[in-house]
């Protein structure tokens, strides 16, 4: 039985993170879950409830066999621009212009790819169809975004995408076909918002 769990959030909203008491332990079915860093589980997957939790902090990220939790770590990796460390090797590749990138051109690919590309680290995907479906509408209300790397015939390489969360990028996922490819789209990322002060 999971329907008591967080009543107060199972509409469109969510807690405010820097008030909320997180509970480290719930109890679902038969099952107790670690859930320090959730705010709420089972918050139906929609535009409107992605959108708003970005707003606060907040992420879903899906989970085999619970309720979608909605994520609010206190700790975060966030990307200093001017801290950022190019190894020789990357550099080298970059300067080889193997790919030509492009911004929104093929989201759609972009996130497929993301959900299927194979991660030895892990068993399956978090991107399922709902994640798919819900993503390509923000990406249509100009939301999310992604950025391509194509090679010479024209193939799609690699990329990433992620949700502007009001100037900050939020990066979701990335994916590779070619060496190098999704860390090549990031460093053009990095240089496209420097230009327009995004962080």
């Amino acid at each position: 039985m999971t329907q008591n769990l967080f009543p107060q959030f199972q509409k469109a909203h969510f807690p405010d993170p820097r008030s909320y008491d997180f509970p480290e332990w719930v109890l679902i079915g038969e099952y107790f879950y670690h859930a320090a860093d959730v705010v709420a589980f089972g918050v139906r997957l929609t535009v409107e409830t992605v959108t708003e939790a970005y707003r606060k902090g907040i992420f879903p990220w899906y989970m085999r066999g619970v309720p979608l939790p909605w994520y609010c770590p206190e700790m975060r990796a966030v990307l200093d621009f001017d801290e950022l460390h190019i190894t020789r090797s990357l550099q080298k590749v970059r300067r080889q212009n193997r790919f030509t990138f492009t911004i929104d051109r093929d989201f759609g690919a972009v996130i497929r790819s993301c959900s299927t590309v194979k991660r030895p680290e892990q068993g399956g995907t978090w991107i399922t169809k709902d994640f798919i479906s819900v993503y390509t509408e923000l990406h249509r209300r100009g939301m999310a975004h992604s950025v391509e790397a194509w090679d010479a015939e024209g193939n799609l390489a690699g990329g990433l995408y992620g949700v502007d969360a009001g100037g900050v990028f939020c990066g979701e996922s990335m994916f590779h076909y070619q060496p190098n490819a999704s860390k090549l789209s990031l460093l053009f990322l990095i240089d496209q918002m420097r230009e327009r002060g995004g962080t």
